[in-house]
């Protein structure tokens, strides 16, 4: 029953469950927590009682000790770092010790466990911290992913009031590099910048795997590590790197938070950075730092005046000029890379004008439907023969948006007008015969009022029809293949392109799988999310978590499906992460090609005539294995239970695997 100990407003206390009934053995301690207060709980003598867990010699954890027999006959609740005893049941010390014994707590044993009244949460002081998270707020951040840990939680306090208010979201995941991956994802899906959050050392150089992956596909991250107090730099602390220097050349802008720093300030230009720059912002929290007093006339930072018009407005000199080459054109080709995602309607307009074939990049793959009479799927390694087709048989190429990678394979022979909007990227690897600043959109607008009424350009739209027969036809024949290693991959994404929802979001690994997918999935509205530039085995799931995320963050997402595909060597990466996707309820169906090997990597082997080595892989029952973690997992072995299995597998209202055994060979 309640303790008569407690004499406080019951308007400023509230009843907190801590335990099961069953879940404290008698002469046993253990560490509870009610609201933000650690507990020690004891069962003694037939008694629960509930005292401040930090033993007041070091902050030892009570919870953590035992009851044992004194010399004087009585028994003592003894901390288990050192040695000092308690009261099982009031606290008070044997004597001797200057404190006067354990803050206790009112318990109360009810049908349906124990009970603990604690004092309302009292509002949490004011700190620098808080007034970095609130500038995050305001700048739009939405969602953080990361790790609480002994170095960051000045500022997990501060995140955790903004989650409590509702203002911002939280995912705890298993590895830091899932953090930041997922972050990518989030950025490549919104276009906005998502946080991941680590501990200084270990934790801090995790995330720069999936930061990277963020750089160089110029997707908006922001990263908050925390670091050993400021008094202790340099000597070389526990868990104590430069930070600053490695995080350097991932990081368009890194900086350290300090006692004397402007905090609005530093975190405004940290995500007016990540923003603009489309890149990844740093921010270095020393742990003293973090809780330092924040005086109250120190206001947020906010957006306003802080970010101009960002359209690039293409010279008149550059559009005459391309206007030239493509009013005489018999057969142009429309290439768009990932630059163009955001102004895909425009491209669309602007081939359905010219009546020609647009070809896509791998990233930028779903920018078109492969449904649509001017789509001609995606170019290059990962490509269909309907894209190269039309490249070779092109007499100029209309480049818009793309970075011209040897993976995409862009002829640089053929005339060329590249669009971007970043002055780096023209004429990037080589010249071309008309570089055009500026939006995808607003320059395709200008070409779109400069063309003339009567055009060169063939109609070629019953050779787009024409071609993506011929090779609808040789899918269906490569789908029939069958050695008795597993279902091949022309079946396994025919599958998929008949059952996967056209609105949905579908993430990508790298791999023989991806080669696959980018070959035969045939996209109609679907988001495409990949790790391009810097092509990271173990990207899609955390992607697929980061999309998810976004889905819920943003209305214009809301209700999407999130699909993510892998190998089992990359699903192997992160695969903790299937847990996390549970605990936050993540409705992502994961499609895993399992062929016990890094099969990619087996074939770059064969194909420089060295010996296959070291590339096979032990797996378990990734199905059970979902299962086990408390998800959907189902494995198919024969391709008559593969389309069912998928059905089931994205009805599912959560995370859902299915493991699909696979054709090394048959790709």
């Amino acid at each position: 029953m309640p303790s008569d100990q407690s004499n406080k407003n019951a308007a400023e206390t509230s009843w907190i469950k801590v335990a099961e009934t069953d879940d404290l053995a008698a002469g046993r301690v253990m560490t509870v927590t009610a609201g933000t207060l650690s507990l020690a709980l004891t069962h003694f003598d037939g008694q629960y009682a509930a005292m401040d867990n930090r033993c007041p010699h070091q902050g030892g954890p009570l919870g953590e000790g035992s009851i044992e027999d004194g010399i004087d006959g009585q028994c003592w609740l003894r901390c288990p770092w050192h040695g000092w005893d308690f009261d099982p049941l009031t606290g008070k010390p044997p004597g001797g010790h200057e404190d006067s014994g354990q803050e206790m707590y009112p318990v109360d044993v009810r049908a349906d466990g124990i009970y603990v009244e604690v004092p309302a949460e009292p509002q949490s002081p004011r700190t620098i911290s808080h007034v970095m998270a609130d500038t995050m707020v305001n700048w739009g951040v939405k969602r953080v992913f990361g790790m609480v840990g002994h170095s960051n939680l000045g500022v997990a306090e501060a995140l955790r009031i903004k989650e409590r208010d509702g203002e911002i979201g939280y995912i705890g995941i298993r590895h830091e590099g899932a953090a930041a991956f997922a972050c990518s994802g989030y950025a490549k899906l919104s276009g906005k910048p998502a946080a991941c959050l680590a501990i200084a050392g270990p934790g801090a150089t995790n995330l720069l795997t999936g930061l990277w992956d963020a750089k160089v596909d110029r997707a908006p991250a922001l990263a908050l590590t925390g670091q050993v107090n400021v008094q202790v730099l340099g000597p070389g602390s526990f868990q104590e790197i430069d930070l600053a220097s490695a995080f350097e050349s991932v990081a368009n802008f890194s900086q350290t938070v300090l006692h004397s720093s402007k905090h609005a300030e530093l975190m405004t230009l940290a995500c007016r950075s990540a923003i603009l720059n489309r890149d990844v912002s740093h921010l270095i929290f020393p742990d003293d730092v973090q809780t330092l007093p924040a005086d109250d006339a120190v206001e947020a930072g906010t957006p306003e005046g802080r970010l101009g018009d960002l359209a690039v407005t293409p010279s008149a000199a550059s559009i005459a000029q391309a206007l030239d080459l493509i009013s005489k054109a018999k057969r142009p080709v429309i290439i768009a890379g990932y630059g163009a995602r955001d102004a895909s309607d425009a491209v669309i307009a602007f081939a359905e004008r010219l009546k020609a074939p647009v070809l896509t990049t791998f990233k930028a793959k779903g920018l078109i439907s492969d449904k649509h009479p001017c789509g001609a799927g995606v170019l290059g390694r990962s490509g269909t023969p309907i894209a190269s087709w039309f490249m070779n048989e092109a007499d100029l190429l209309i480049a818009l948006g793309s970075s011209f990678s040897d993976h995409t394979g862009i002829e640089k022979s053929k005339p060329i007008v590249q669009v971007d909007f970043d002055p780096m990227h023209l004429g990037k690897t080589h010249p071309v015969d008309c570089p055009v600043l500026g939006d995808i959109g607003q320059t395709l607008a200008a070409l779109e009022e400069g063309l003339p009424t009567k055009l060169t350009a063939e109609d070629q739209t019953g050779e787009v029809a024409e071609r993506w027969k011929i090779w609808r036809d040789e899918k269906k024949s490569r789908a029939q293949d069958d050695r008795g290693d597993g279902l091949n991959s022309a079946s396994i994404f025919a599958t998929l392109t008949d059952l996967v929802p056209d609105d949905a979001v579908i993430a990508v690994d790298v791999g023989n799988n991806t080669y696959s997918f980018g070959r035969y999935f045939e996209c109609t509205h679907q988001d495409v999310l990949m790790s391009g530039y810097l092509g990271s085995i173990g990207f899609s799931f955390p992607a697929a978590m980061g999309a998810w995320a976004a889905v819920q963050d943003f209305e214009e997402f809301s209700g999407r499906p999130v699909v993510s595909v892998s190998g089992d060597g990359g699903f192997g990466q992160y695969m903790a992460e299937f847990t996390t996707a549970v605990k936050y309820g993540m409705n992502i169906t994961h499609i895993l090609l399992n062929n016990s090997e890094l099969g990619k990597i087996s074939k770059e082997q064969k194909a420089g005539e060295w010996p296959v080595w070291q590339t096979k892989l032990h797996n378990p029952s990734f199905a059970a294995y979902a299962r086990l973690c408390g998800g959907h997992g189902i494995k198919v072995t024969d391709k008559v239970d593969l389309a069912e299995a998928i059905q089931e597998a994205l009805a599912h209202d959560g995370p859902a695997l299915v493991e699909v055994i696979s054709d090394t060979d048959l790709l």
